[in-house]
């Protein structure tokens, strides 16, 4: 039974996530292929018996993970890659995933423990709920007195602010989305580790922002990398995610934080620093935020060190640029959710916060312990605290392993989205230790190994 084009009788609730679905598998299987050409809107929707709309959601979500494309005034074509969301389904109805282990998606540990806080914040706000959360709606008055604790917030990061503004975003990826608005303008050339942030791709294609991948080492990247890239042509700014968040998990030293520093000084270039886990890395670095305030634009949130469902960040800017930042924010975003600014502002102040910190500490140790004991002799790359384990490949097909993995059950995010601009990598896969359970994660791993070391032997097919 083929896949494609799909039938109303495939069409399950939600229609669209149904639909996201059907494509995918359609070219998982080969019905369609990089170059296809998928009907429009209006025709899909008239052959499906859906709203234009519904298609449009659709198409959005495998657009945003990279899937397929949209060209205005050909259509919407088929990419032929599959970027790091796609493998897990991280968007299909929950019956097309539930029997799988998904190490793709980072997240950090959960536990019954974050479901009772958030239960208890919630019973506390039918108590004593301040009545800006709910008639706000100018972000200066929403969200000003929550700068002061989101100020001792950015302290226990190691970002004593001094001549620097902060804006609360609703994560990282406001925030992020907000720094390079704020610096950059279309046609800019942004650089970074060659090997570093998937979202960062689209998300300059989408600014219409050019993107080179530096050279790095075990400290990050080679500022003789970043020099030349300024002394060839004008670079705007660099990104950077120097505290054990990149894929390698490379700790900048200061000595190459202040190299760096030196060369952005010289050729004028604006430094983005990401710093999505926050204080989960011990013994961090003085950040470039403190080291360069005058050009660094600092970003951290809650949601990778606390849970997922508390999407608040902190985005510093120094104060020349607070003007663009905010005026970027408000048409981007607005204001951050009054809400859930709220829950974690009253977490920080009463200790809440940092305590879910130590117990994610703690947690995220047990993982890389069980990560140890079933990828020993593996060539990963790992640190004890942290929420992904970067596993080379070697002469492994990527998209083969991928594959071959989620076959046995095993969902993990393959290399190549993470390969920034036109820059070749070496296959890898990177395996998430937080979104499953203990033993789920055994699991997975142990299946990981397995597969690994097994001895390929062609298909007959392939012969």
């Amino acid at each position: 039974m083929t896949i494609w084009p799909p039938q109303k009788h495939d069409m399950k609730r939600p229609v669209y996530l149904s639909l996201a679905s059907v494509i995918l598998r359609a070219i998982r299987a080969g019905e369609l292929t990089g170059g296809d050409r998928l009907p429009t809107h209006r025709d899909l929707a008239f052959e499906l018996g859906i709203s234009v709309q519904t298609v449009s959601r659709a198409y959005d979500e495998l657009i945003r993970v990279g899937t397929i494309s949209g060209q205005v005034g050909r259509g919407t074509f088929v990419t032929g890659e599959l970027a790091e969301g796609t493998s897990p389904h991280f968007y299909l109805p929950e019956e097309d995933r539930s029997s799988l282990i998904d190490l793709s998606i980072l997240k950090p540990v959960g536990d019954q423990i974050h479901v009772n806080h958030m239960r208890n914040a919630l019973l506390a706000l039918t108590e004593n709920l301040p009545a800006q959360v709910v008639h706000s709606f100018r972000p200066a008055n929403a969200t000003h007195t929550y700068e002061v604790t989101g100020r001792k917030w950015l302290k226990y990061c190691g970002v004593d602010l001094h001549g620097q503004s902060v804006l609360i975003t609703n994560g990282n990826t406001a925030a992020m989305t907000v720094a390079l608005m704020t610096v950059t303008n279309p046609g800019d050339l942004v650089v970074t580790e060659k090997i570093g942030h998937h979202t960062l791709n689209p998300l300059a294609q989408y600014l219409g922002l050019r993107l080179a991948g530096l050279g790095t080492d075990n400290y990050g990247v080679n500022p003789q990398a970043f020099q030349v890239a300024c002394a060839h042509q004008t670079v705007r700014a660099l990104y950077l995610m120097p505290t054990g968040l990149g894929p390698h998990m490379s700790v900048m030293s200061v000595a190459r934080r202040q190299e760096l520093i030196r060369i952005a000084r010289q050729h004028d270039v604006f430094i983005i620093e990401s710093d999505a886990w926050g204080p989960l890395q011990p013994e961090r670095p003085t950040s470039f935020a403190m080291l360069a305030p005058e050009r660094t634009l600092y970003f951290t949130s809650l949601t990778k060190c606390l849970m997922p469902g508390l999407r608040v960040g902190y985005l510093v800017v120094p104060d020349a640029l607070s003007a663009a930042a905010r005026n970027r924010h408000l048409v981007t975003n607005w204001m951050a959710t009054s809400m859930m600014v709220e829950i974690a502002s009253r977490w920080i102040e009463d200790g809440t916060a940092q305590a879910l910190v130590n117990w994610q500490i703690e947690a995220a140790c047990k993982r890389n312990e069980i990560a140890d004991a079933c990828l020993q002799g593996l060539p990963s790359l790992k640190s004890s605290t942290g929420l992904h384990v970067w596993l080379p490949l070697g002469e492994r097909d990527e998209t083969k392993f991928v594959a071959a993995a989620r076959q046995s059950g095993v969902a993990v995010a393959p290399g190549a989205p993470f390969c920034i601009g036109d820059t070749s990598h070496e296959a890898a896969v990177r395996i998430c230790l937080g979104g499953v359970s203990e033993t789920e994660l055994l699991q997975g791993l142990t299946k990981i190994r397995q597969l690994f070391l097994m001895q390929r032997e062609p298909s007959l097919q392939e012969m």
